[in-house]
């Protein structure tokens, strides 16, 4: 199903959600570069350290907000109540997202996407950050979505991702209410790979986008690969259930069950693609050059 709603064909208003839990050192570098016309929404992982003095130093134009329970997933799904663009980008604050990059997502979603994932994978993308252990896993991930969903994604676990604000209804993301120090399903590492799942299962039209992975600023990560790895393995168990059970549309509004799905899916595939990649599509190629 290609969401068709009233969006702008140029200028898009860009919300940019940075989940940070104590990063002050990488936000004093990163957040001057972010686009001066954007809304930027820091939403603050209950830091220790002088991220919200930053923000208010650097970017005094920024928003920032206090995340309502611990973890990324929550950290993105209050940044998405809280935006007001038609555009949302999901930003790191560590520094590896590079923020040039930002003009090639937008480009691929004006160009006709719902859903721009970035692709560490594709040509001219790459990583200087990646281990193997997480390479590797990442490979078993990806494959294991692709099987089970349909779908053909190439970086499953990359979260530098953008999409129109106007699909989150589509997503049934976790909601940040409410308060509490327990986290809910979705609010870990594995919120990227419960949004790669439900674009797929909703049959949202997605395009890869090439993007480099840059290191990491100042400071460790907060990922644990085999931990997170895990989780996000159960995150695409638990989903293929949910969308073996959740009826879809077609983009005639005409509702499927399980049986129908897949056949509906690979029709879809075949006139209109669901899914394609920035490869397949010239006018993104040229605008991501």
């Amino acid at each position: 199903m290609h969401v068709v709603h009233a969006r702008p064909v140029r200028d898009p208003k860009v919300t940019i959600i940075v989940p940070a839990r104590n990063e002050a050192r990488n936000l004093e570098v990163m957040l001057p570069q972010l686009p001066s016309k954007a809304e930027i929404i820091v939403v603050d992982g209950h830091s220790v350290d002088d991220t919200p003095a930053v923000v208010a130093r650097v970017r005094p134009d920024a928003r920032l907000v206090q995340q309502t329970r611990r973890g990324k997933g929550n950290a993105l799904a209050v940044g998405f109540a809280e935006a007001t663009g038609d555009i949302i980008v999901m930003f790191d604050a560590d520094g590896s997202a590079d923020p040039l990059e930002i003009d090639r997502y937008v480009a691929a979603l004006l160009a006709g996407a719902d859903f721009a994932k970035g692709s560490r994978v594709l040509t001219g993308g790459g990583s200087v950050d990646i281990t193997p252990i997480r390479d590797l896993g990442n490979k078993g991930l990806t494959l294991a979505t692709n099987i089970s969903f349909g779908t053909r994604y190439t970086d499953l676990c990359y979260g530098y991702n953008a999409f129109w604000r106007d699909i989150l209804p589509h997503l049934a993301l976790p909601s940040p209410q409410p308060v509490s120090s327990d986290m809910q399903w979705g609010d870990g590492f594995e919120i990227e790979t419960l949004i790669n799942c439900r674009v797929a299962t909703a049959n949202l039209l997605v395009t890869e986008v090439p993007s480099v992975e840059l290191e990491r600023i100042h400071g460790e990560s907060n990922l644990h690969a085999v931990k997170d790895g895990l989780r996000v393995l159960k995150t695409i168990g638990t989903e293929w259930v949910r969308a073996r059970r959740t009826p879809t549309r077609t983009a005639s509004g005409v509702k499927l069950g399980r049986r129908s799905r897949r056949a509906a899916t690979a029709t879809a595939t075949v006139s209109t693609p669901a899914f394609r990649t920035a490869a397949e599509r010239p006018v993104i190629e040229e605008a991501s050059a």
